[in-house]
């Protein structure tokens, strides 16, 4: 266990680590998700797939969200970009996520007006400070960065601001989650529930993955004590046959969630249908702007010629978020596919499976 060097809490991992051995002793073959991305990062970077015994297997799901977000939407913001006197803004993570035929890194060499941004307010800022220019944000995410791209409309709203939209690809978690506890390809027995989301929306969100799925459920922290112990509360309740929604990650997310963001974002957004790469669309996963603020939803105020949407052929993106294949299973990983020079979007955010992958678990 060399790796627990790395660790602040070394004695306690070492407890842990024993604790998941011998509750694991006997259980048939375990299989966990984790569905956000930073906790795939925090796995892979603190090798804790190494610590446990071989009969329980983690699997990353699609808890990134720009890794989720298909092409077709990438190729809509480059569309917007061309516009004359339009200016795009964007969160870092998605400048180089590779669309059909470009970039948005591409465009911005080709002399494109886009910029990088840290917060959504930034992006509001810039409007105001440029009202002969229409500034786009590009509103990626799941239900954590939702509510401040709310807040950002309800601003440009009450001040009548009227040169700022969002192009809206915002998720929600619980479904494809429900999807992937009722298919057969991965058959799970459980998943580490996404931390910063269920600060959010609350930990009950997911009882229903263990009432009428029978999957265990437990919200976890990022620390490697956090993963572990939200592990250990997984296969106990797999060896006891008594799935439920447990919340390791109690200083911070509560059952009920966040109530002042989730009312801002249903202010703002309403469900609707939306397409995860590699999974297809799925009803209600996604959010759109509410009609009483379809004057900052881009998609309705610019009409764009938008490419014909193309996948690289040999890209197994989608079945890497579907937990089908890990990422050494792509013929690409690591050769042709490379931080340096990516070809899918796992490889390019830094919550990406195939980055972690090939940062921390490559050799």
């Amino acid at each position: 266990m060399k790796h627990l060097v790395e660790f602040r809490d070394k004695e306690i991992v070492k407890k842990l680590v024993k604790q998941i051995s011998n509750i694991a002793e006997g259980v048939p073959k375990v299989k966990l998700m984790e569905v956000c991305g930073t906790h795939t990062m925090s796995i892979a970077r603190f090798g804790i797939r190494r610590f446990l015994p071989e009969n329980v297997e983690l699997i990353s799901g699609p808890g990134c969200p720009v890794c989720v977000t298909p092409n077709a939407y990438l190729d809509h913001a480059i569309a917007l970009g061309r516009l004359p006197g339009v200016t795009l803004t964007t969160f870092g993570d998605m400048m180089r996520v590779p669309g059909s035929s470009g970039s948005l890194e591409r465009e911005k060499a080709a002399g494109r007006d886009i910029r990088v941004v840290y917060s959504t307010m930034d992006a509001l800022q810039i409007a105001r400070e440029n009202p002969d220019r229409e500034v786009i944000f590009l509103g990626v995410g799941f239900e954590t960065t939702a509510p401040t791209i709310a807040a950002s409309i309800l601003m440009a709203h009450r001040d009548g601001l009227k040169n700022f939209s969002v192009l809206c690809a915002h998720k929600t978690m619980p479904r494809p989650m429900e999807i992937l506890a009722s298919g057969n390809e991965v058959k799970l027995n459980g998943f580490i529930c996404p931390a910063h989301v269920t600060a959010i929306i609350g930990a009950k969100a997911y009882q229903f993955l263990a009432e009428q799925y029978g999957k265990a459920c437990a919200v976890a922290g990022f620390e490697p004590v956090d993963i572990l112990e939200g592990i250990y509360l997984l296969v106990r309740q797999v060896r006891e046959e008594k799935p439920r929604v447990e919340n390791q990650y109690s200083r911070v997310a509560t059952w009920e969630g966040n109530k002042q963001a989730q009312k801002i974002i249903e202010q703002v957004f309403e469900p609707a249908d939306a397409e995860w790469r590699g999974i297809g669309t799925i009803p209600e996963s996604g959010l759109k702007i509410r009609a009483l603020y379809e004057e900052y939803d881009a998609e309705n105020q610019f009409q764009v010629e938008i490419e014909p949407t193309r996948e690289h052929p040999g890209c197994i993106c989608g079945e890497v978020m579907k937990g089908s294949k890990k990422p050494p299973e792509c013929n690409l990983f690591g050769s042709v596919c490379t931080p340096e020079y990516p070809v899918g979007s796992c490889m390019v955010s830094s919550e990406g499976t195939c980055a972690a992958y090939y940062k921390y678990e490559r050799l």
